[in-house]
């Protein structure tokens, strides 16, 4: 069974424009993380992104490392390469890259593993030194998603606040104020009860 796509094959042109309130702070702000979180990626390294939409976030990671997309809607593969984006089409739940990767990464999308222990043991099979991917804790629990991250074969494991408001644009000192939220521990931990996400770093 395929992931159904036709929500987002009609949405496809500027959709990491519509999707996000501010959507440069947005994907900056993940791209950033993604290098800060888990172990270090260095030049030359390969990402790759699962269930990438248009490939929005490859313009906020440095140009030494390579970006590599995958996405199940054709029409979202074909608005990433308009946009110069190296995007291939495939199931997240399927796909293995021509060669093992540093990193993999899977926002907004780990709910469409059909099988989430066995989505994580494949992503372990080509992925060389960390997954990273965001989760809701209000949907989730952390414990189930860690006990199938170690039973895929992660043995390391990293989690991190992650508060950029996806649907509203904050003026910049709130905006910041609020990603310094992120390292408070159980006032970041209070917060998350009722809104935001979590990354994971899986190594």
């Amino acid at each position: 069974m395929k992931v159904a796509t036709e929500k987002y094959d009609v949405q496809s042109e500027g959709w990491s424009t519509r999707a996000y309130a501010d959507s440069a702070s947005y994907l900056a702000h993940r791209a950033a993380m993604v290098l800060q979180i888990g172990p270090e990626l260095r030049e030359g390294d390969t990402l790759l992104d699962l269930a990438c939409g248009d490939g929005g976030i490859a313009d906020f990671f440095p140009q030494w490392l390579t970006y590599t997309g995958v996405d199940a809607s054709e029409p979202m593969v074909a608005a990433a390469r308009a946009a110069d984006h190296h995007v291939v089409h495939g199931d997240l739940n399927e796909y293995v890259p021509p060669e093992p990767v540093a990193a993999t990464t899977c926002f907004r999308a780990v709910y469409y593993a059909r099988d989430r222990r066995a989505f994580f043991a494949l992503a372990r099979s080509y992925t060389e030194r960390k997954l990273v991917f965001d989760l809701n804790p209000r949907q989730f629990r952390l414990d189930d998603v860690a006990a199938d991250l170690r039973g895929a074969g992660f043995e390391h494991l990293e989690l991190r606040p992650f508060f950029v408001p996806q649907r509203i644009r904050l003026p910049g000192p709130l905006a910041a104020g609020l990603r310094a939220l992120e390292g408070t521990g159980p006032l970041a931990r209070l917060l998350l009860r009722f809104r935001f996400t979590y990354v994971f770093a899986a190594s």
